[in-house]
């Protein structure tokens, strides 16, 4: 079984091939997540795994840059563009990734939220990776093939249940729903009680689309029932920081490809 850091560094992988061969206008085209570029995907990708490598090798710095707005600013901010930016990012994310894997599972990190164990640390770096990553290969017209490697991404998603809610200083409707979802292998998986009055059915690569808000619910084939299941697919949000709204239906799709 994969660990998490290897987990990352494929998702990574995956990602830089699709970069490899662009073109100075590609990196330049707009994508359909807040009309970033294809350059500031991927520097913002770039700039956060810059700010989670100074968490883990100097937490002391990295607080300090967490209380100044104008140095985290310029951090999470990279300037390069096009293939000299996916030589840094990649060289970088690799890093990261080797990193990761040397340390202890439940150390503490900290974050620019509360704290996180190094495992959960990690399983949110390949969330943002996969996550930004569709918004580029949205652009570009390019299907991605998922492996069960969102496995992870899905954990997440089920675990963020209750904070999705509270992050937006409400109350969670009720106990969080079953969730049985088919894996890209055709694995079934399935978290939480059973029930039959409130739970999410479909595709485990769906369910990623919308806890992330890659896409929103009314644009997947996820199989809702239950009021606590329909409120929570409608503003589910697996990642920190505050409450984002999913994208409106139909503006987060895969376009016409190249």
């Amino acid at each position: 079984m994969s660990t998490i850091a290897e987990d990352f560094l494929k998702e990574g992988q995956v990602l830089h091939a699709l970069l490899a061969d662009l073109s100075a206008e590609d990196w330049a085209r707009r994508t359909t997540f807040k009309n970033w570029t294809i350059n500031k995907v991927v520097q913002h990708l770039h700039g956060t795994d810059l700010a989670a490598k100074l968490a883990l090798t100097d937490p002391d710095q990295f607080l300090a840059m967490k209380q100044d707005a104008s140095k985290t600013n310029a951090f999470m901010n990279p300037t390069l563009e096009g293939d000299a930016l996916l030589a840094r990012w990649f060289s970088e994310l690799q890093d990261l990734s080797a990193l990761l894997g040397k340390l202890e599972p439940n150390a503490r990190v900290p974050w620019f939220g509360p704290d996180m164990g190094v495992k959960m640390f990690g399983t949110a770096r390949q969330m943002e990776t996969w996550a930004h990553g569709q918004a580029v290969f949205d652009e570009l017209g390019q299907t991605r093939v998922d492996s069960d490697r969102i496995q992870n991404i899905v954990v997440i998603g089920v675990k963020t249940y209750g904070w999705t809610f509270v992050n937006r200083k409400q109350t969670p409707p009720g106990p969080a729903p079953y969730v049985e979802l088919t894996a890209p292998s055709g694995a079934v998986w399935s978290f939480n009680e059973f029930s039959e009055d409130n739970f999410v059915e479909g595709s485990a690569v769906d369910f990623c689309h919308v806890v992330t808000q890659v896409r929103n619910v009314a644009d997947v084939d996820l199989t809702l029932y239950g009021d606590a299941a329909h409120e929570w697919m409608s503003i589910a949000q697996c990642f920190a920081g505050p409450p984002e709204a999913p994208p409106a239906p139909g503006s987060r799709l895969l376009q016409a490809e190249c």
